[in-house]
């Protein structure tokens, strides 16, 4: 296992220098599953605020593009491409996100918070309705480039 990166030599804090690294075309996704009662799946199309799912995909799509604002040690990426899903399934709602880039850093983070942020958006829009709502499984499903290389969950 390696050593975690974001620590000085002193044992403080800090962003980790990406300056001598070449760019690579990197890619993650990311999902999470957010439980909703069988009344607030029936009341999703008729909701008063706008389709729930269409406004957690711009949700999470403009936290892809935020997350160096939100996560300390994060590099600002120029992303190439942020995709958000979010579909009706059997007890709930799932979400995935998928975000791009060339560059020295990977993108595992922007997924993360996309699919985070789009799940909040989901309990946002429908808590009127039930306030027991859960967000579940928010997790890296697969990412590619870098010197880690590929991850794919359940390949370890």
């Amino acid at each position: 296992m390696s050593e975690l990166s974001h620590f000085d030599d002193s044992g403080r804090a800090s962003m980790v220098d990406v300056s001598a690294k070449q760019p690579t075309h990197r890619t993650a996704t990311a999902s999470a599953f957010v439980e909703l009662s069988a009344a607030v799946l029936a009341a999703l199309p008729a909701n008063p605020k706008g389709n729930p799912l269409e406004v957690a995909r711009f949700a999470g799509i403009q936290a892809a593009k935020r997350t160096a604002d939100l996560i300390p040690m994060c590099h600002p990426l120029a992303l190439t491409h942020v995709d958000v899903q979010a579909e009706i399934i059997a007890g709930g709602v799932r979400i995935r996100t998928t975000v791009a880039t060339t560059g020295v850093t990977g993108v595992e983070m922007e997924a993360l918070t996309a699919v985070s942020i789009a799940a909040l958006t989901v309990y946002d829009m429908t808590k009127a309705l039930d306030k027991s709502i859960v967000i579940r499984n928010i997790q890296l499903e697969t990412k590619s480039g870098g010197k880690s290389g590929k991850f794919k969950r359940g390949n370890r």
